[in-house]
């Protein structure tokens, strides 16, 4: 298999962590989203959404895009270790719990996002870090309050295995550590991403711990 992604995407991080879980292994490919490099032919004919993750199952066939669609396909492909619980309400709570990070938050910060501020609307470099910081704080606090209501929370989102939700969540926790936003005001959302970076799935996954990050993660 080979993984299109780029060190900082979070969506990118969350195909990463599903694979290692499953126990898989991809070649990743990097494509510079800062550069521009999703926008060159080359990648066009890969994803023609010029986003990443996209990942090649099979020469020869189409590659898989949109990260929660993939982590999708390896559940039902791999279905050990679950990233989704067996019951029908408790698979739905999971994948909206997972949704509130990676369809609602993250793609308000995303790189096109960041630039259509700029360039269009003449944001500054401040002005751009405060929105980032803004949404990534609206997903935490979110997150926050359905997890601290839930009986169904435990050391993880749901029960005390980390699945699907986790990942986003730390994709999420992910995002704020290279926006410098403290989760603190949100302690369940902060245990959780804290359990799961403990796991080498998650902590080998982090964006800053990739070829080309500016930084380790502490």
């Amino acid at each position: 298999m080979r993984l299109y992604g780029f060190w900082r995407s979070l969506a990118t991080c969350r195909v990463r962590v599903a694979l290692r879980m499953k126990g898989l292994a991809a070649e990743e490919v990097p494509v510079d989203l800062l550069r521009g490099e999703q926008f060159e032919d080359a990648y066009r004919s890969v994803n023609p959404a010029r986003a990443v993750p996209a990942l090649v199952v099979e020469d020869g066939r189409p590659p898989l895009f949109q990260s929660l669609a993939i982590l999708e396909w390896l559940e039902e492909t791999r279905p050990e270790p679950a990233l989704l619980p067996p019951e029908p309400l408790a698979r739905a709570r999971v994948r909206a719990l997972a949704l509130i990070a990676a369809a609602d938050t993250h793609p308000l910060h995303v790189p096109r996002v960041r630039r259509q501020l700029a360039e269009r609307f003449g944001a500054d470099d401040a002005a751009v870090h405060e929105w980032g910081c803004h949404f990534i704080g609206e997903g935490a606090a979110s997150l926050e309050g359905h997890l601290a209501r839930d009986t169904q929370t435990g050391r993880f989102c749901h029960g005390d295995a980390p699945g699907m939700a986790d990942i986003c969540l730390y994709s999420l926790k992910a995002g704020a550590d290279m926006f410098g936003l403290d989760l603190a005001p949100w302690p369940t959302v902060l245990r959780i991403a804290a359990a799961c970076h403990a796991l080498p799935a998650f902590a080998a996954a982090h964006p800053l711990a990739q070829p080309g990050a500016p930084q380790k993660p502490a």
